[in-house]
């Protein structure tokens, strides 16, 4: 059981991260592109836009703390 406790850990941690609210950023992005996808319209372009905002507020967070 251990084995599978550290996989678990491992996968939570390559895709949480340092921050939780980034990877529910992705993830409802990506549901998002997915149930636009299938109403029809075309939504390749939504998931880039989305992680290009979220990693520039990302940084921008991560500079105005160190300040």
């Amino acid at each position: 059981m251990s084995r599978v406790s550290g996989l678990l850990r491992f996968l939570w941690d390559f895709v949480v991260g340092d921050d939780w609210r980034i990877a529910a950023a992705v993830a409802a992005a990506i549901l998002t592109t997915a149930l636009v996808d299938n109403g029809g319209a075309r939504a390749w372009w939504l998931l880039p836009i989305v992680v290009a905002v979220l990693l520039t507020l990302s940084v921008w967070e991560v500079a105005r703390k160190r300040r």
